[in-house]
């Protein structure tokens, strides 16, 4: 059996780094008690830890109250507090055509059961939106502008900071979905003009499944949507209105806490830069082989500046699939096919009727010689087709 490679980083990391796996271990088996809901000294210490990540992602996004860094149990959650938390009957929000459901489907449910208004920007050939289209679409009643910042399809980063130029001089809240670039390239809430981000653990921060979250701008509220404990002021009957406990319900993720602060580490350390280089030359590697295979379509791939390192593709005459099925069982690579959970992005390449593509997502662990073996597995895939 061919050596197990592994590209599916869009979907989940892995492997994460061994640090990860052994703070985990060692933080569950030492501090493994409830986070700041007691006095004695154990309990002290995990809460250290959660405040200390807190903190962490706080710098991270540049942000500036590590209060208002609020943990969830992932992206869709985040999005999910944030977009029922924001809108109310009667209010417009935008969103785009690029989206994940964590985004379409809460917004999908506002528009059909609770009278919000609903526009999507379409993204253009090449896999990008206008900025321009957001400041024709804006209503009076507008409240919300919702932009994943980099496809977990096609892997192009939007212009959010324009977009958010736009939200900010017309006083609307922008929020951004950045499960896919944070932990890959600089997700700088200031410079980008971001009021809120919703992102996750389990990408390339290189962390756990199970834990992600939001941050909210000072002067940005969100109502709260659901209710119950703290562990502080218990006597209060309603849940607290000051953050972190306003989007913050019962006992965390402590131990997923602890592996995104390994995860988050390692890729500090590591290096933005030198992470996304690296992840973007092997990009580059693999357009280049499937785009020289008779019988590959690949798509919005022709220039992979402002890209992530997401590559999608389908092989002639076969579903999504069956090419998915071949790289796992004849040449033991990992992959993704399929709709990807963005039914928007397949309608508008056209391959929504075909069940979707094949999608490569590199992450930091991936070499040369895995992009080579698979180049040569589709080649070997696509020439049978061709018999």
């Amino acid at each position: 059996m061919n050596e197990f490679i592994y590209l599916d980083n869009a979907a989940t990391s892995f492997p994460k780094p061994e640090e990860v796996y052994a703070y985990m271990d060692d933080y569950y088996r030492k501090f493994g008690v409830n986070p700041g809901r007691s006095g004695y000294d154990l309990c002290m210490e995990a809460g250290e830890v959660v405040e200390q990540t807190r903190q962490m992602l706080t710098d991270h996004f540049n942000g500036t109250d590590p209060n208002r860094l609020c943990f969830s149990y992932n992206s869709t959650d985040a999005l999910n507090l944030i977009i029922f938390g924001m809108l109310e009957k009667g209010d417009h929000a935008i969103t785009t055509t690029i989206e994940h459901n964590s985004v379409l489907r809460p917004l999908y449910h506002l528009n059909a059961f609770n009278g919000v208004e609903l526009d999507y920007i379409p993204f253009d050939k090449a896999g990008f939106v206008d900025p321009a289209r957001f400041s024709d679409t804006i209503k009076t009643n507008t409240k919300l502008v919702v932009v994943n910042h980099a496809s977990n399809v096609i892997g192009t980063i939007q212009p959010v900071k324009e977009i958010g130029q736009i939200c900010r001089d017309r006083g609307i809240a922008f929020a951004v979905d950045v499960s896919q670039s944070a932990g890959k390239i600089p997700v700088d809430i200031d410079n980008l003009n971001i009021d809120i981000v919703a992102f996750t653990g389990h990408k390339s921060f290189l962390g756990p499944t199970g834990i992600g979250g939001l941050y909210v701008r000072e002067g940005i509220e969100i109502k709260h949507t659901r209710a119950g404990g703290t562990g502080v002021r218990s006597a209060v009957k309603t849940h607290l209105y000051e953050y972190p406990y306003r989007m913050e319900y019962g006992t965390p993720n402590t131990v997923g806490i602890a592996g995104l602060n390994a995860g988050l580490k390692w890729v500090e350390r590591k290096g933005l830069e030198t992470i996304h280089a690296h992840e973007m030359k092997l990009a580059r590697m693999l357009r280049d082989g499937l785009q020289a295979i008779e019988g590959v379509t690949l798509y919005c791939q022709d220039d992979l500046a402002d890209h992530i390192s997401v590559i999608l593709f389908n092989v002639d005459g076969l579903e999504a699939l069956n090419t998915g099925t071949m790289l796992d069982v004849d040449h033991n690579i990992a992959c993704r096919t399929g709709l990807h959970c963005a039914p928007l992005v397949h309608e508008r390449l056209g391959t929504a009727d075909i069940h979707g593509g094949v999608r490569f997502g590199i992450g930091p662990f991936n070499t040369e010689a895995h992009i080579e073996t698979a180049i040569h597995a589709v080649e070997e895939i696509a020439a049978s087709r061709r018999k």
